[in-house]
């Protein structure tokens, strides 16, 4: 084995949060290595200019102001606002089956914006042109095939092309289904939701007015996400839609022809933002929760979906993933100007208590929340639309919740 072969830390998998921790470790002077099984070069080709709905990426996330400050502490986040991308200042969150309903706007809690939403292809190109001027060693379109148990300090993986590299710390970012975490034996916690989550664009005939719009109902939530598109005449009639519902509903609705679809949709939305006239593909996938019971092992560390996923109803999965990232940079990089191993185990230990209990709240937050508006009794439906308008009201504790949501506060 080279001495290039052998880094203080291996990142398996490049997606949102996998460059990001690496790009942040390089920063901090650790000899690093990013494993993605894409090829990269087609992650930094220039998206198509965006003029219609097929024009965007069904998959956006909602940046919130602490992620947007992390991306912007690793010098990827101006990459990010060179392209396209969409702030929104307000949110309007209501219940369909009554008359609860609760708005933030941005102007009232004296910030500039609430988040910013991305296509997740967006900010995968803005990590990856950042990644290019770092010294992070980048093997592109490899496959990891086994991962060795920790020895003498380090693990050894193996590539599909026969190579290897060995690393005094493992971390995986390799997603959801993660590889690295199942040899590793680290176990989960899951359940099926029993829904779908249906995602494409939509082009309306009013403006979003830069306003993320959530609906709930019995059988799901319905979120609008506006999108900005590259045209400089557009009033905002693009949004990003995510669409959750039980499994055999979700099944029709995809069924549908884009006329009766769309017609349904905007019954959903209750005509907020008028008639809708174009819908891209619909792609569903389905909801599963999943946490890892162990967030750590000898020589690993599990960040993002690897370590935890949840339901997409407030859209908070990548801002989680990538509040792993910070934490875990917070760790390494008081280990490396102590002089310390990236291995330690007192590191990772502070890792997973400093994120465990952040992430397993947000979990139950959402379970809580599914299981609330997924009920049709009628003291609960008088509960929560009579909390809604209270919340409304409250402005001091809804601003504090929202600037929790955003980061702003611990």
């Amino acid at each position: 084995m080279t001495e290039s072969s052998c880094y203080d830390v291996v990142v398996v998998g490049g997606g949102m949060t996998g460059s990001a921790l690496a790009l942040g470790l390089s920063r901090q002077g650790w000899r690093v290595a990013l494993i993605e099984a894409a090829e990269v070069a087609p992650l930094l080709d220039t998206p198509r200019a965006s003029h219609s709905v097929d024009d965007f990426e069904p998959r956006v996330s909602a940046i919130s102001a602490a992620s947007q400050r992390l991306l912007a502490d690793l010098g990827a986040w101006a990459e990010v606002a060179r392209q396209r991308h969409c702030p929104y200042s307000g949110m309007s969150v209501w219940d369909a089956e009554g008359t609860g309903r609760i708005d933030f706007d941005a102007v009232s809690m004296g910030v500039k914006e609430l988040g910013a939403i991305v296509e997740n292809r967006m900010l995968v190109r803005a990590l990856f042109m950042t990644l290019a001027d770092s010294p992070v060693t980048l093997y592109s379109g490899a496959s990891v095939t086994a991962m060795s148990p920790s020895e003498n300090g380090l693990r050894s993986l193996s590539l599909a092309d026969g190579g290897s590299l060995s690393a005094t710390l493992v971390v995986a970012a390799d997603g959801a289904l993660s590889r690295v975490r199942q040899w590793a034996g680290l176990p989960t916690r899951e359940w099926d939701y029993q829904q779908q989550a249906i995602a494409c664009t939509v082009e309306s005939t009013k403006a979003h007015q830069y306003t993320a719009w959530q609906r709930f109902s019995q059988t799901g939530p319905l979120a609008f996400l506006p999108l900005r598109s590259d045209d400089p005449a557009d009033e905002g009639r693009f949004c990003s839609i995510v669409w959750s519902q039980d499994s055999d509903e979700a099944r029709r609705l995809m069924a549908l022809p884009e006329p009766d679809f769309l017609a349904e949709l905007e019954v959903a939305i209750e005509s907020r933002l008028g008639p809708l006239v174009a819908v891209s593909r619909r792609w569903a996938f389905p909801l599963r929760q999943r946490h890892a019971k162990e967030y750590i092992a000898e020589g690993l560390a599990l960040i993002g979906d690897a370590a935890h996923t949840i339901h997409p109803l407030a859209g908070q999965g990548v801002n989680l993933g990538y509040a792993d990232v910070r934490v875990l940079l917070d760790e390494l990089g008081r280990a490396r100007k102590a002089g310390v191993p990236a291995n330690d185990p007192l590191l990772l230990a502070r890792y997973q208590r400093r994120r465990k209990g952040d992430n397993l709240a947000m979990m139950a937050a959402m379970e809580g929340f599914k299981q609330l508006f997924g009920r049709d009794e009628l003291p609960l439906r008088w509960l929560r639309n009579t909390g809604m308008r209270w919340l409304d009201r409250a402005r001091p504790l809804k601003h504090r919740i929202a600037a929790q949501a955003m980061g702003l506060i611990h």
